[in-house]
């Protein structure tokens, strides 16, 4: 059975807007497990004590700020010390990972170039954080619907970033909806990335809402990653049509048969 995390960004919202009290909702309809996005604009102190009063473990966070630091010139301090306090927000909160993007690139420069930059700049941030016990987590996106002018849209390309960077502090994050918004096969790209998928996320294709509102089969797309060697938590990043506990249940089914 995978572990399921609901993203209090966008889940247990009813409860009101303090993440301490969206933890708690979580918990009580039966989660062990939450992700969320930055940390920078939340009580950490208020969200490590919920965390610890229920049990909840919190499976990932996001790097910040979401420099484009991949144009030629630009300063990387920022990206570098958003990244000391994101890291130290993540052992505060007790996260084993932080999710960084692509940024968009330089539109002037080669593809492949591009993707020499975000090797030099994650083997520097891999650098900057060793010790630390927080992995780096890489997200391609799609740029089809959500994040257009994205640099990373395609699974194999992080995980030619992720070979190339070479640590194993650092990895990947695998988000099905993402990969699908782009014609990706996931058994396919699944197969190649094996153990650089670090942690995967996912919502329903089309829309973007919880599993079961749209066309994806989640008992096979769950036997997929099992194939793929993936038993890591699986993070629920959905916009929910429904009350947030009522929308969870066609996926806590299937996960339950994984």
């Amino acid at each position: 059975m995978y572990q399921l995390s609901p993203n209090i960004d966008l889940l247990f919202t009813e409860a009101g807007p303090d993440p301490a009290d969206r933890v708690r909702a979580a918990a009580a309809a039966g989660f062990d497990a939450v992700e969320m996005w930055g940390t920078f604009d939340k009580d950490v102190p208020a969200l490590a004590k919920a965390l610890a009063d229920t049990g909840i473990m919190l499976t990932s966070v996001l790097a910040e700020p979401r420099t484009n630091f991949t144009l030629p010139g630009t300063d990387l301090q920022p990206f570098f010390d958003g990244l000391r306090r994101g890291v130290e927000n993540a052992r505060a909160l007790g996260s084993p990972r932080i999710v960084l993007g692509s940024g968009i690139g330089f539109p002037g420069a080669k593809r492949a170039q591009n993707l020499e930059r975000l090797v030099e700049v994650f083997t520097e941030a891999v650098a900057r954080t060793e010790g630390s016990g927080v992995k780096l987590v890489l997200e391609p996106v799609n740029t089809r619907v959500d994040h257009p002018g994205a640099l990373l849209d395609r699974t194999a390309e992080a995980v030619a970033v992720a070979r190339a960077v070479n640590a194993a502090s650092f990895g990947i994050l695998y988000d099905l909806y993402h990969s699908v918004t782009e014609s990706e096969d996931p058994a396919t790209v699944l197969a190649d990335a094996g153990p650089l998928v670090d942690y995967v996320q996912i919502a329903d294709v089309p829309g973007r809402g919880e599993p079961g509102s749209g066309s994806l089969d989640w008992p096979a797309q769950l036997a997929a990653l099992r194939r793929a060697g993936y038993d890591g938590p699986i993070g629920l990043e959905y916009f929910p049509t429904t009350e947030s506990a009522a929308s969870t249940a066609h996926i806590r089914a299937a996960a339950a048969r994984a």
